[in-house]
């Protein structure tokens, strides 16, 4: 088969978990495919930076920039199918929620979520009818929809039930660093604290980290956890919180929160960080925490789990299934149980230890190779 993959989406360090799942997936197929050609159809801001070095892999790079997202769909709807044609592809593969309606071969989109159906008000109102629009058609002319977890499936379905008969469920996987990161805690040092840190992370002082790593949108409930922190503090000086992740629609909220709550020096926003880095703060990690509202699958928390860290949670789908009895549950629209949580997985030290024992043999049921073998028996079965 010759597969197109559809990257136009793509702004490296700049879509969160779209990245990293498009890296990660396209990884794994260059393991587990070695027959199929495949054609990473990028723009201007990716160029040649994606997709593995292997032999059946290749790059075409396009005129377009992500960033003028309407000129990028423009060129999307119309170009994208001349360039199926010219390249004879048998399958077109869009990983970023979108995709051209006249494709000329079948199409497998990607649904992460449909959270603008779900939350539409944490969404800007000029962005609304952008995925109002875009992701029905893509729904609608796509030949399979690829949903990353049950609760995205549900969703797909209650929104868009006439696509009911063409969803397929495929999860995502988690880096294999990721258990390394955990036997290095288990035979180490457990909870490193700060006086390890890295220059990569900049942390001095006899400090025990809690990480959350997040986007700084609406949804994920930063302020609510920085009042949560901002009461563990006082009475427990060692405590430090970092939020990796990049700067969104929320960060002036967050910022103000901090301020108000006297806890700049104690709360660290990383923006944008590379997975070195973040891989380094999950060595260093005290405790885990994601008090978000919605979610469409939850990598950051697998990715917890799976290193071993002691982990607290939202109480929603798709986390509830994700994690299992790996992870601390609590209410994220109940500010008392986010602090209640936040103190268990700081200072209770039997909660503590049963988390990072049962957290990488959870993340086990998930795995990028997996997946990659899941899309590619999909990727036949539209090909016919």
């Amino acid at each position: 088969m010759r597969i197109g993959v559809n990257a136009l989406y793509l702004i490296p360090g700049g879509v969160g978990g779209t990245e990293i799942y498009l890296r990660s997936l396209l990884d794994a197929l260059a393991g587990v495919d070695r027959k199929n050609q495949y054609l990473l159809i990028t723009n201007l801001e990716t160029g040649s930076r994606l997709g593995p070095s292997a032999p059946n892999f290749s790059v075409l790079s396009q005129p377009v920039r992500a960033r003028l997202r309407p000129l990028r769909l423009l060129w999307e709807q119309l170009w994208l199918p001349a360039v199926a044609l010219q390249y004879r592809l048998d399958v077109l593969f869009n990983p970023g929620f979108t995709a051209p309606a006249l494709a000329p071969c079948p199409s497998v989109t990607v649904f992460h979520d449909l959270q603008h159906k779900r939350h539409p008000e944490y969404f800007r109102w000029f962005d609304l009818p952008f995925w109002r629009l875009f992701l029905y058609q893509s729904a609608r002319t796509s030949t399979a929809l690829v949903a990353v977890s049950e609760a995205t499936r549900r969703d797909l379905e209650i929104f868009y039930p006439w696509a009911r008969g063409k969803i397929h469920v495929i999860p995502h996987g988690v880096d294999p660093r990721c258990f390394q990161i955990a036997r290095e805690r288990r035979d180490g040092n457990p909870a490193p604290s700060a006086t390890q840190a890295t220059s990569q992370t900049g942390r001095t002082g006899d400090q025990r980290l809690i990480l959350c790593v997040s986007t700084l949108h609406p949804h994920k409930n930063i302020p609510a956890l920085i009042r949560a922190f901002a009461r563990l503090q006082p009475q427990r000086s060692p405590y430090r919180l970092v939020v990796a992740g990049m700067f969104g629609f929320d960060t002036d909220r967050v910022l103000k929160e901090i301020e108000n709550r006297g806890v700049q020096s104690l709360v660290r926003l990383t923006g944008w960080i590379s997975r070195d880095e973040l891989y380094s703060y999950y060595r260093q990690a005290w405790a885990c925490i994601y008090p978000t509202r919605f979610e469409g699958f939850g990598l950051p928390v697998l990715e917890a789990l799976a290193a071993g860290i002691p982990t607290a949670c939202s109480d929603i789908e798709p986390l509830r299934t994700l994690v299992g009895d790996a992870a601390l549950l609590f209410n994220p629209e109940n500010e008392e149980a986010i602090y209640k949580a936040l103190c268990a997985i700081a200072e209770d030290a039997a909660l503590r230890k049963e988390l990072a024992e049962r957290g990488p043999e959870q993340a086990k049921r998930y795995s990028w190779e997996e997946a990659a073998r899941k899309t590619l028996h999909l990727f036949a079965t539209v090909a016919g």
